[in-house]
């Protein structure tokens, strides 16, 4: 079994540009949570948003954007369900339009298996640029690995929150949409409407009997 996770608003509890954003003050803030917004909405093209976005908070040094970084709060229930995933013998992917240096930490925090994000590039300890190597089809980053595993489509469960996510649902048996935006809702299997990760575990008993987690009972 895999479980495939969302990053922002699903892993962590936070959206890390806007608050790098707050270190250039409340307009700025405002500015890249607006085009945030209607990015998880899916009302700018996603990539675009997210290169504009980089550079409109171009100088912000490496010391601070890796201090807040390292800062995010996991999502309440994350480590619980990562913990009980992973005695159950399940694998565990993050996918995220985020960067690296959030991502980093979930390897050893949650025990993800494996991490896809993009890079964002300082020059001279300063925010620069974005490389990206994921894009608004998260799907095609993790395929490969997916086939590599061998694991088949009905193993699959995918959490998401926003309508930037919604590719990932072509390579699931089983969606769930966490605190989502109202498409994701409408597409996906089942919603948890709390913030609170450990929701999924009932979920996945209900959706694939005891026996898929009794590893970690």
């Amino acid at each position: 079994m895999l479980a495939v996770f969302d990053v922002e608003g699903v892993l962590l509890d936070a959206e890390y540009l806007p608050v790098l954003a707050s270190v250039m003050g409340p307009e700025k803030e405002k500015e890249i949570w607006d085009i945030t917004k209607a990015g998880i909405r899916g009302e700018i093209n996603w990539e675009q948003g997210l290169v504009k976005r980089v550079h409109a908070l171009r100088g912000i040094r490496y010391e601070k954007a890796k201090e807040l970084a390292e800062n995010l709060p996991i999502m309440p229930g994350a480590k619980e369900l990562c913990a009980a995933l992973k005695k159950a013998g399940w694998k565990m992917i993050a996918v995220s339009g985020g960067f690296t240096i959030i991502t980093d930490r979930l390897k050893a925090d949650l025990g993800i298996d494996k991490i896809f994000s993009n890079e964002l590039v300082f020059k001279d300890g300063k925010l620069e640029d974005v490389v990206l190597k994921v894009t608004s089809d998260k799907a095609a980053a993790i395929r490969q690995t997916v086939k590599d595993w061998g694991i088949k489509k009905e193993d699959i469960v995918v959490v998401v929150d926003g309508a930037n996510d919604l590719k990932l649902f072509d390579i699931a048996g089983y969606t769930v949409g966490f605190c989502p935006v109202e498409i994701v809702k409408e597409k996906a299997d089942d919603t948890i409407e709390r913030r609170d990760l450990s929701l999924l575990l009932h979920l996945l008993e209900k959706k694939f009997g005891k026996a898929v987690l009794a590893a970690s009972s």
